[in-house]
C-alpha cells in the first residue's frame, strides 16, 4: 500500500510544539477511505531512522501513524545520535519529563488522529524501549483498542518521569483494550523477576493479554540500525506478524454488540 509522509506540528500547555511526524496510507481513487489509527512511540533518541521505518511498515499495512517527538519539553523534533552523548541525553530526559505531559502527548496524538476524516475512530498503540512503556501507559486511555509493547522499560520498577514515581503498572486494571507484551530473556534492561512482576500483575488484574519472551532476543533487537549487534530481523519479523493480527483484529473489524453468552471452552483432545 502507497504512504504519503508529512507532518503536524500541535501546541501543548506547556508552551512548546510537539511535532507528530504522519504516516499516512493511501488508496488511489478512494478519497473517502477509511483507516485506524496507531501511534507509534519511539525510543529515547526520539523518532530516529530505525523508528520511522518501524512506522512506514505498519502504515503500508493500512494504518495511520503518528510518531510524536515525546522531548519536545527539552529539545526540538530532531532525533538524537545513537552514541553517548545522545544516550545521555535520553535517559536524563526521560526522568525529567513529568508523567503529565507523556499522557498529554498520548491524548493530543490520539485527538489528531480522531479528528482526521480518514480516521475510522479506533486507535493503537506500539513503541519500543521507552516507547514500549509509553505504548503500555497509553493503553490506559479507554480510547486505545491494542496495544503492542516490545521491550517496555522500567514499567517493573516504576522509573518513568520525574520523580521516578510511575503509576503504570498499578494502574493496569484500567486497560479496556488487548495488549501484548514482548520480551527479550536476554535484555538486562526488563530481567526475568521483572518480567514476572509484570507478566502476574496483569494477569491478577484481568487484563487481555499475551505476553512473549523469546529466549536469545536482546534488549532492542527490533532497531535496524546501530543496534549494538543487538538487531534480529527473523525475530522482528515474527513479532511483526503478532503486531498485525492484533491490530488487524482489534481495529479494523467491527464486532456490534455483545451477545452476552459466557464463552465455554470444552476439555478436548
Amino acid at each position: 500500500m502507497l504512504i504519503e509522509e508529512t507532518y503536524h506540528d500541535v501546541k501543548t500547555s506547556y508552551g512548546t510544539t510537539m511535532r507528530l511526524f504522519v504516516f499516512h496510507p493511501k488508496v488511489p481513487n478512494y478519497p473517502k477511505v477509511k483507516f485506524p489509527g496507531v501511534i507509534v512511540y519511539s525510543e529515547i533518541y526520539q523518532v530516529t531512522g530505525p523508528v520511522s521505518r518501524f512506522a512506514k511498515d505498519i502504515a503500508g499495512q493500512g494504518f495511520i501513524v503518528v510518531c510524536p517527538s515525546i522531548y519536545h519539553n527539552f529539545e526540538s523534533y530532531e532525533a538524537l545520535t545513537y552514541d553517548d552523548e545522545g544516550t545521555d541525553k535520553g535517559n536524563k530526559y526521560k526522568i525529567e519529563k513529568e508523567l503529565k505531559s507523556y499522557d498529554e502527548d498520548n491524548n493530543l496524538s490520539i485527538e489528531y488522529l480522531l479528528s482526521l476524516p480518514t480516521c475510522n475512530g479506533k486507535i493503537g498503540a506500539t513503541g519500543m524501549c521507552l516507547g514500549g512503556h509509553l505504548a503500555f501507559r497509553s493503553s490506559l486511555d479507554p480510547r486505545v483498542k491494542a496495544a503492542v509493547c516490545f521491550f517496555a522499560t522500567d514499567i517493573h520498577i516504576h522509573a518513568l518521569g520525574k520523580g521516578k514515581n510511575d503509576d503504570s503498572l498499578k494502574r493496569s486494571s484500567e486497560i479496556k483494550g488487548e495488549i501484548i507484551m514482548i520480551f527479550g530473556c536476554k535484555d538486562n534492561h526488563v530481567p526475568l523477576e521483572g518480567r514476572d512482576l509484570i507478566r502476574s500483575t496483569l494477569r491478577a488484574n484481568n487484563v487481555d493479554m499475551t505476553f512473549i519472551e523469546i529466549n536469545d532476543a536482546q534488549h532492542a533487537f527490533v532497531r535496524d540500525e546501530l543496534s549494538k549487534g543487538r538487531y534480529d530481523p527473523a525475530t522482528t519479523k515474527n513479532c511483526f506478524e503478532w503486531l498485525l493480527e492484533l491490530f488487524n483484529r482489534k481495529l479494523k473489524l467491527d464486532y456490534g454488540d455483545h451477545d452476552g453468552k459466557a464463552e465455554v471452552i470444552e476439555n478436548i483432545c
